[in-house]
């Protein structure tokens, strides 16, 4: 572009307005009210408003120049957050109890620096399982780790009833059906068996989510689930980090995962996979002090 000097006009104030705006539904999720396609039904049901003007699908704002609300709530940018909780057996990864109303949730164990943020947990873990969950009020970052067609690693360690045999782990390598559809996991490691306990671990990596995926699979494989941690999703890895205990992702990590989604939506859109190393753990950081609840 030529400079003003040599007589073209700049962009107005309210053209670099209209550079800068987005997709509702991707502000909306960006602030951490919902995912995108639950952004677009807000939309879609007349519950949105920019400039006081019902939105329709498709309008596009910039939250430094338009006033946007969803549900009569004035829409703010806001810093984005990220925390890694190592979530113990019993806990529930929701923001509150949706039945009894006194199970502890993910949100009961973050620290007192972390409630004031809108954070959520990216996908759910469910209750009688421990290990990673990401907590943010990045929408966008959200989507991108949770969409079925990004295929995001997923990496279980998993204790079972009994003695896992060749064939049996054979079984769950080739795919094990489940009344929504078969189980194929992108990897399986052999089994180690315990005699003194009488129980079998192996490592598990899915590209799926499921309800209770893996705990149905060993179910139909007659071998009960006695424990099950997530210890890995894409670049993060759960490491040394306290089972109760969360900590704040350092900016490289933050860095490294943003690049990573980046990575796989870019992967997905041109219908191809990334390189195997786009899903390698990224180097750990040293934990921070802990944390009181």
């Amino acid at each position: 572009m030529r400079s003003a000097a040599r007589g073209e006009a700049q962009p107005s104030e309210a053209q670099h307005a209209e550079l800068r705006a987005e997709r509702l539904q991707k502000l909306i999720a960006n602030a951490g009210l919902s995912s995108r396609r639950a952004a677009e039904e807000l939309i879609l049901a007349g519950r949105v408003t920019v400039n006081g003007r019902v939105a329709e699908l498709g309008a596009r704002a910039d939250l430094a120049a338009d006033d946007v609300r969803v549900d009569g709530k004035r829409l703010r940018a806001e810093a984005r957050d990220y925390w890694l909780l190592n979530k113990p057996a019993g806990v529930i990864t929701t923001l509150s109890d949706p039945h009894s109303g006194d199970r502890r949730t993910v949100h009961d164990l973050m620290p007192a620096a972390a409630r004031s943020a809108r954070l959520f947990p990216v996908g759910r873990l469910d209750v009688g399982s421990e290990g990673l969950v990401l907590m943010t009020n990045d929408g966008e970052l959200a989507h991108a780790l949770l969409h079925p067609s990004r295929g995001v690693d997923k990496e279980y360690r998993v204790r079972v009833r009994g003695q896992l045999e060749a064939r049996t782990i054979e079984r769950l390598r080739s795919g094990i059906e489940l009344d929504d559809g078969p189980m194929r996991p992108a990897h399986v490691s052999p089994a180690q068996y315990d005699s003194a306990r009488d129980e079998s671990e192996l490592v598990l990596i899915l590209r799926e989510g499921r309800k209770r995926e893996i705990r149905r699979a060993m179910d139909a494989l007659g071998h009960r689930v006695v424990q099950l941690v997530r210890e890995r999703m894409g670049p993060l890895v759960l490491a040394r980090l306290p089972l109760g205990e969360a900590r704040r992702l350092g900016p490289r990590e933050v860095s490294e995962l943003i690049a990573f989604a980046r990575a796989r939506e870019q992967a997905s859109a041109r219908g191809t996979r990334s390189p195997r190393e786009a899903n390698a753990p990224a180097r750990e950081e040293p934990p921070g002090p802990p944390r009181s609840h």
